[in-house]
């Protein structure tokens, strides 16, 4: 009989790769401040004439005020600092701009899966649409959301819409398109002898939907799920850039790049890579749930 694995086991198993590939990354990151920091710091900080060591150079690279690349413990220091002395509905609260930011993406989110939902039906059960959405679905995606999110502001501004819709639409324009490739992959799954026998049944499309081709899609659904809750959080942020909006993470990382504030746009970004990262998570575990709930884990 095999021999149970430990808790110590597992996470040996599970978590050394992410701690080793982390602290690779956090050495190179201090490496590269040093390599970026230093001329600015013998500039500003240091007497040249007066001459310094080794130490003293890195030591005014890592305590710039305003370095070219911060340190991860300044990083870390400042992103503390965000959360702790400042309340939550405050704009240098980093907590109040990813409240402000989730809510424009989860929004977009769902609007996107809707519509991805709604136009891969419409695809695989025509073949007129097949051909004339699927090419033009797949060229949306060559236009960059940079050059896309100021004319869908404006226009959405003209007619009434502002502050969550807009930046919505946006996330809704990078979420639909993996939702709806992998849903006509997996809505076309179904082998051939499945689909003629619910036709042997006299079921209706519906039916056949609901019955076969839906179930069949769940495990393309969820990974495009995940792929398109990440790009919709890349869209809400877009979306904040060209408005000059007060607040959202996209916001704090304009007004950061206004006012040299590295370390707070270095901040922003640590925390949108945790708000993305919760984002996909929640995704996976409704997923989990689900394909346990249908007995597929």
């Amino acid at each position: 009989m095999a021999k149970p694995i430990s808790w110590l086991q597992r996470a040996r198993h599970d978590w050394l790769p992410v701690a080793v590939v982390l602290l690779s990354v956090v050495l190179i990151w201090y490496v590269a401040a040093w390599a970026l920091n230093a001329p600015g710091a013998i500039e500003r900080v240091l007497d040249a004439e007066a001459g310094y060591t080794r130490m003293q150079l890195f030591e005014a690279t890592m305590t710039m005020e305003r370095p070219l690349m911060p340190a991860p413990h300044q990083v870390a220091m400042d992103f503390y600092e965000s959360l702790t002395e400042w309340p939550v509905d405050s704009p240098r609260n980093l907590i109040y701009h990813v409240l402000v930011t989730g809510q424009s993406t989860l929004l977009g989110f769902v609007m996107g899966t809707a519509l991805g939902l709604l136009l891969s039906v419409l695809i695989v059960h025509s073949r007129t649409l097949d051909k004339a959405l699927l090419p033009w679905i797949v060229a949306s995606q060559t236009v960059p959301v940079l050059a896309i999110a100021p004319i869908v502001l404006v226009i959405l501004g003209t007619l009434g819409f502002s502050g969550t819709a807009p930046k919505a639409v946006i996330a809704m324009y990078l979420c639909f398109f993996p939702v709806t490739v992998a849903m006509v992959q997996g809505l076309r799954s179904p082998q051939k002898i499945e689909t003629e026998m619910m036709h042997t049944y006299a079921a209706t499309r519906w039916q056949s939907l609901w019955l076969l081709r839906l179930p069949a899609a769940l495990p393309f659904l969820f990974p495009a799920l995940r792929v398109g809750v990440a790009a919709g959080l890349v869209g809400a942020m877009v979306a904040e850039l060209p408005t000059g909006a007060q607040a959202g993470l996209g916001a704090r990382l304009l007004t950061g790049s206004y006012y040299g504030q590295t370390t707070q746009i270095w901040s922003a970004l640590v925390m949108s890579a945790l708000l993305g990262l919760a984002l996909t998570s929640a995704v996976a575990l409704i997923e989990r749930m689900v394909l346990r709930s249908r007995g597929a884990v």
